[in-house]
């Protein structure tokens, strides 16, 4: 046991409680006030940003082809679809468009310069049936399978993609 003044004594409150026969005896902590309150919040703020921070760089940064750094062109209009996107840097991503072609096919242009990775362009028709894919490290000019006209859809999958991207889909 400890003398009061000593340490011990002004960190812990000894406190009895007497209940008819019987004594029960505690020790409780003293409140330690408003500093280590304020001390433990801004240790869980700044832990809560370490957190932060990490998951941000797990997950590339939030690097994605559109982002403004990377001056992306997107038009999707009837009948007419464009993408651009220039100097894009080890992008992972999955775009999906929904483009209304009167035709019944589509004419896809690409004029693509990948540096690394991968990317693929897929355009399914109203019924889901998969209309035309292909690697857009391909450069040319392309037809599609014939569908149905309608909301066409065109999904864009890049992997780890470095380079710029540049296709045009066009009713036939």
């Amino acid at each position: 046991m400890c003398m009061p003044g000593c340490r011990l004594a002004r960190a812990w409150k000894y406190t009895e409680h007497r209940d008819r026969n019987r004594t029960d005896k505690t020790i409780q902590a003293k409140p330690k006030g408003n500093k280590t309150m304020k001390r433990t919040f801004a240790v869980s703020i700044g832990a809560f940003a370490a957190l932060l921070l990490l998951a941000l760089a797990a997950c590339g940064g939030g690097n994605s082809a559109l982002n403004p750094a990377f001056q992306p062109q997107v038009a999707n209009l009837p009948d007419n679809f464009q993408f651009q996107t220039t100097g894009v840097t080890n992008v992972t991503q999955t775009l999906h468009y929904t483009w209304q072609n009167s035709g019944t096919a589509a004419s896809v242009n690409q004029a693509c310069a990948i540096t690394s990775g991968t990317a693929f362009v897929t355009l399914r028709d109203p019924n889901g049936n998969a209309r035309y894919s292909a690697d857009l490290k391909a450069n040319g000019t392309f037809t599609s399978v014939v569908g149905t006209s309608g909301a066409w859809t065109i999904d864009v999958v890049l992997t780890n993609l470095s380079g710029t991207l540049n296709f045009r889909v066009q009713k036939m």
